[in-house]
């Protein structure tokens, strides 16, 4: 079984409100679909038949219970609406009587069911068997307030109005022991003074609750009063059964609305929860309690308004009623004013049967029509005839957690829906100029856009510019409009804002627009902080209400608020445009201020270098990255702050320092000091040993820094050239180069000596007398004899013709004795040097020769004695032979040996010389094997006889006794396919 709701069609046209409230002329535009009504009733079709008529109903949490009247009640959950119970009461209809109103909570979890006879009943959500309240017999159930906590396992203390005036406050819970009562407790707490009916009651939670109990309001309804109390209740649990309601109804004073004459209706409604926006009342803390609205329906029209939660709760009621409004019954009863023939008009006599509360609307049963008023206009926005001639409803009901609401007629059940009721809400309170509330309601951009430029005309009609500005730049009021307005007006800061907010509303892809927003936003900033900073230094104020502190506070809010606008906007700013204007103002702060924002540190430092003011540069430089900033400012920078730069220098990882220098060039250039301060050579010593750089270039520099220094001390050049080893990163041709240019004979003398240029080394250091270094360099070439000792002559050349005596010449080459000799250096001495100055080195040399001579003849007789005992065994060779046993095999083809001919070899191994001659041609190559079998055919066929055959046969021998065992080596002794049992031991 299930439940389709089907639109009922009828032939009564709806009626809407005009609701065209254009509050600007850009409303003029926005046309709003009336034809659509903003209500519609749709019948629901069941499933199932039921033949009895019903005869009340009630919704909540999307729970129908239905009365039939045989007495059965039907619960159809929406959310399964195949699942269907039949419940009946326990007594027939003919001895309780029929079922004439029901109350159910709304979480559909305790439904109240009272009869014509006076009996009541209640039906838990979790059982199928009404149970009787004996404690409430014979009450005439008019109206329930329930517990604004909404429990499920027990009503907890509600209020039941009956039709003699009398409210009870009961408990009633679920049993099912047979001797337990289900009415806990029911105890009068009030009596409606004028008698009649009660028709309506609330009870809702207030803020301001403590531990000595909760605020709680009570609205009690009559068919000619409503009241309202507010006031604490007791504890729960703390009173026992006496209830909570006691104290408030005795000890509280209500406010009345109404003049107590009794009329039709007078029953009260609620609105339900505020589910559109996702709240659910029961959730909120006591400070945040949303409010609700309620209606009263009396006989001059329904009463409505707001039910307040804030402020005082001692006059709370006052402003409540105060604040409601009528809806007139001649405006329900007849909203279109509808002309008979005759041009009578024609006056409808229904009264108003029912109401109901929407989020925004009032929902009336006016005979067989539904009609909706707007709450907060009073306008008709839907009017239709809804039930059939001559049918009546049994009841309205509300589902106050599911917002929906619904008809019951004896045969039928209508659900009335709402279709956007909020649809209109935005033009009413833009009406009402509650711009707020239009704006929270508009749901279109064309809506919120007419929002705000009504909202911006009404606040500049009432000079509040600066407001108006944050309204106008999210509108899409023209722009040159809004701006001359504030020009015009004179309003700098008005103009300044709106242009902030417009800015932000366009899209990136709007660059025009956006940069020139921005640049002319940068003009009113300087115009801004210019007007401020002359206030200040003239010493006067900038208006009657700010004092120079103020006017200082104010300058700095603006400053950052600059500054937070091109840090934020920095990408819709033109760089040279900025400049401009900044410059053109003289604002000296914020031009650095923008240009580090932008990462434009090369203006940055150029503005400082330009004024010379080096330390500023430098802060600027500590912060940068880009290794282009650094070497773009190296040279003035190394010229004017040198050791400060080489400092940061050394901090940075990602410079090259090839690019740097020039820079490290030109400051060696004007620097005169000594080379332990000059910073180039502190910071190219850095790249080289801490850095590690192989870098030819930065190597060149160093040594032409080192080279070309004035001072004569060349240890920090030598110690580096040491430093670099045999394969160094300088080029050496260039190092030396500039070493012979500025005369750094030590320097030269070991480049020299690392190119392998030992002569060239010795001839510098000779030229310019020094023989210590020349000696060093002559002893290098240790492992080329022959260039050792020719550089050793020179040496000695250039000593013997310095020595003032042969002694110290003789004494000084005693240093290389093991190559020189001294008929060496004899033609190296003058032509009248006597013989007897080195007449011992003489006799020292010819005896080292007498010594040579004999070991010569020494060696000579050994090799003599060797030569014969090699002729000996020659010889012996000869006469050497080789036993062969009559049995003795061939090694390889295993046939007896004598058979043919054959070899046998020292180590006895034997071999025929077929055999043999197949086993070397496996073993030799291609040429020696040809040589082979050419020699095995001239023998075989006896081509060749005498002295050459014998020839023939010792050459072929020669060849069969060769290294073929040798090459064998590899051979396994294992053959394969052996037996390797045979070789077991």
């Amino acid at each position: 079984m299930a439940l389709e709701p089907t639109t009922i069609t009828t032939t009564t046209t709806t009626t809407t409100t005009n609701g065209g409230f254009v509050a600007a002329d850009a409303l003029t535009d926005l046309a709003t679909d009336t034809a659509l009504p903003l209500f519609n009733v749709e019948q629901v079709q069941l499933q199932f038949p039921i033949y009895d008529d019903f005869v009340a109903g009630q919704v909540a949490n999307n729970v129908i219970i239905l009365a039939l009247s045989s007495g059965r009640i039907l619960r159809i959950d929406l959310n399964r609406p195949d699942e269907i119970q039949d419940i009946h009461l326990p007594k027939k209809p003919s001895e309780s009587g029929t079922i004439r109103r029901m109350f159910l909570d709304p979480t559909a979890s305790h439904l109240l069911i009272a009869t014509s006879l006076g009996e009541n009943y209640y039906l838990h959500s979790q059982s199928d068997t009404p149970r009787p309240l004996a404690k409430l017999r014979g009450v005439s159930i008019e109206a329930v307030a329930w517990s604004p906590a909404l429990p499920t396992s027990s009503t907890r203390e509600i209020l039941i109005g009956a039709a003699d005036g009398n409210i009870y406050e009961a408990f009633i819970e679920q049993s099912n022991e047979f001797y337990r009562k289900e009415d806990k407790y029911v105890k009068l707490v009030w009596k409606v003074g004028e008698g009649g009916p009660v028709t309506g009651l609330w009870v809702d939670s207030l803020p301001g609750g403590d531990r000595s109990g909760e605020v709680r309001r009570v609205l009690v309804a009559t068919r000619g009063r409503l009241m309202h109390w507010v006031g604490k209740v007791g504890r729960r649990g703390h009173e026992g059964h006496q209830g909570i309601y006691g104290g408030l109804f005795e000890g509280e004073q209500p406010v009345s609305f109404g003049d107590g004459r009794p009329g039709q209706g007078g029953s009260l409604v609620v609105s339900p929860d505020v589910v559109e926006q996702g709240i659910n009342p029961t959730r909120f803390r006591e400070e945040e309690v949303p409010e609700r609205a309620f209606a009263w329906l009396s006989s001059q029209g329904v009463f409505h308004g707001r039910l307040l939660v804030d402020g005082n709760t001692g006059d709370l009621g006052s402003r409540v009623f105060n604040e409601g409004r009528l809806l007139a019954k001649g405006q329900l009863t007849n909203p279109n004013g509808v002309e008979a023939a005759g041009g009578k008009r024609q006056v409808s006599t229904d009264d108003v049967e029912a109401v109901a509360l929407t989020q925004w609307h009032v929902i009336c049963l006016v005979g067989r029509r539904v009609v909706v008023a707007n709450r907060l206009t009073g306008d008709i926005v839907y009017d239709q005839i809804a039930l059939e001639q001559g049918q009546r409803a049994v009841g309205l009901s509300v589902d106050v957690q599911k917002n929906t609401f619904w008809l019951f007629t004896p045969q039928e059940i209508l659900e009335i829906v709402p279709k956007e009721e909020d649809r209109d809400i935005w033009k009413i309170m833009l009406k009402f100029e509650d711009f707020e509330a239009a704006l929270q309601h508009a749901r279109t951009p064309a809506q919120k856009d007419a929002v705000a430029i009504a909202h911006g005309d009404h606040m500049v009609g009432k000079g509040q510019h600066s407001e108006a500005a944050g309204v106008y730049g999210k509108s899409s009021k023209p722009f040159e409009e809004v701006a001359l307005t504030f020009i015009d007006n004179d309003q700098p800061d008005a103009l300044r804002k709106y242009l902030l907010t417009k800015l932000g509303t366009y899209k990136r892809s709007f660059v025009m627009q956006r940069v020139m927003i921005a640049a002319w936003l940068v003009e009113v900033f300087m115009a801004k902080l210019n007007s401020l900073d002359d206030t200040i230094i003239t010493g006067a104020e900038l208006s009657e209400t700010l004092s120079p502190t103020q006017t200082r506070e104010q300058l700095e809010a603006v400053r950052a608020e600059f500054q937070d606008f091109v840090t934020k906007h920095k990408q819709d700013l033109d760089r040279q445009t900025v400049y401009d204007i900044i410059s053109s103002h003289g604002r000296e702060e914020e031009l650095l201020y923008y240009a580090n924002v932008v990462n434009d540190y090369n203006y940055v430092l150029s503005y400082w270098v330009q004024r010379e003011r080096w330390s500023e540069a430098l802060k600027v430089l500590k912060r940068q990255t880009d290794a282009g900033v650094f070497y773009r400012h190296s040279s003035v920078l190394m010229t004017h702050a040198a050791t400060e730069l080489v400092d940061i220098l050394m901090r940075q990882s990602n410079l090259d320092p090839r690019n740097l220098i020039p820079a490290l060039l030109e400051y060696d250039r004007n620097f005169k000091g000594p080379l332990s301060q000059n910073q180039a050579v502190r910071y190219l010593q850095y790249v080289v040993n801490q850095l590690g750089s192989t870098d030819a270039a930065v190597h060149n520099t160093l040594v032409s820094i080192y080279a070309s220094h004035s001072s004569t001390d060349e240890s920090q050049l030598m110690a580096y050239l040491a430093s670099q080893g045999d394969e160094p990163n300088f080029d050496q041709d260039f190092a030396l180069r500039l070493c012979i240019q500025n005369h750094r004979v030590l320097s030269c003398a070991h480049i020299y000596t690392s190119m392998g240029q030992y002569v060239q080394a010795v001839d510098l250091a000779l030229s310019h007398d020094k023989i210590e270094l020349a000696s060093i360099v002559a002893d290098r070439p240790m492992s080329n004899p022959p260039l050792r000792k020719k550089l050793w002559l020179a040496v000695a050349k250039k000593v013997i013709s310095q020595s003032n005596g042969i002694k110290a010449a003789i004494e000084f080459l005693k240093r290389c004795n093991d190559l020189l000799k001294i008929e060496d250096l004899i033609p190296f001495f003058p032509d009248f040097v006597v013989i007897d100055d080195f007449k011992e080195e003489i006799c020292n040399a010819l005896e080292e020769y007498s010594r040579s001579i004999d070991a010569l003849r020494k060696e000579m007789d050994e090799s003599s004695l060797t030569a014969a005992n090699i002729k000996v065994d020659i010889a012996a060779l000869d006469r050497r032979y080789a036993i062969v046993e009559p049995g003795e095999k061939c090694y390889v083809c295993g046939l007896p040996l004598l058979a043919r001919q054959f070899f046998v070899f020292p180590c006895q191994h034997a071999f025929h010389s077929d055999c043999l001659g197949r086993r070397v041609l496996e073993q030799s190559g291609a040429a020696k094997g040809r040589r082979i079998r050419e020699i095995q055919g001239l023998i075989g066929k006896g081509v060749v006889k005498g002295e050459r055959r014998e020839r023939v046969v010792r050459e072929l021998d020669g060849i069969l006794c060769s290294d073929y065992a040798v090459r064998r080596i590899n051979e396994p002794f294992v053959a394969e396919g052996e037996d390797l049992e045979e070789w077991a031991l």
